[in-house]
């Protein structure tokens, strides 16, 4: 893989699933908590893992993401480095489930502790009173048009 071809996912990925439109970033913030909040921690204990790490994190993010939704493989080894890996580890940390065992293990605990139910009797006692109506809401939002 060539760089123009690693700096393509940016360009592939906002065609299928859009983007956030400038203005609208307020509206995004308790979903860029997480990612940023990872991002910065990585930082301030690896100053070498800069801004410009985190692009190519944020790309090396991306290729992983196509790999799990279509099976292909992508062989981005030629741009992976230290300062970058602790990034993509750090973004994937807050939302993926390959990366992040700590998503299944809480399920399977509480399953484990109080039967079928047990995941949702403890979501719907840490915050069920907060959580109102049918309608779904989704981290990643899909593109109005």
């Amino acid at each position: 893989m060539q760089l123009y071809q690693f700096e393509k996912i940016y360009n592939e990925m906002e065609k299928e699933f859009g983007k956030i439109k400038s203005g609208t970033e307020e509206a995004h913030t308790m979903m860029f908590l997480p990612l940023e909040g990872n991002a910065l921690k990585i930082h301030r204990s690896y100053p070498t893992s800069n801004s410009r790490r985190l692009r190519e994190a944020i790309a090396l993010v991306l290729f992983r993401l196509k790999e799990n939704y279509t099976e292909a493989s992508y062989d981005t080894s030629k741009f992976r480095n230290e300062d970058n890996c602790r990034l993509e580890t750090a973004l994937l940390m807050a939302f993926d489930p390959f990366t992040n065992p700590e998503i299944k293990e809480a399920i399977d605990m509480w399953e484990k502790r109080n039967g079928a139910n047990g995941y949702f009797d403890f979501i719907e006692q840490y915050m069920g009173q907060q959580i109102n109506g049918e309608e779904m809401n989704f981290s990643v939002l899909k593109p109005l048009s």
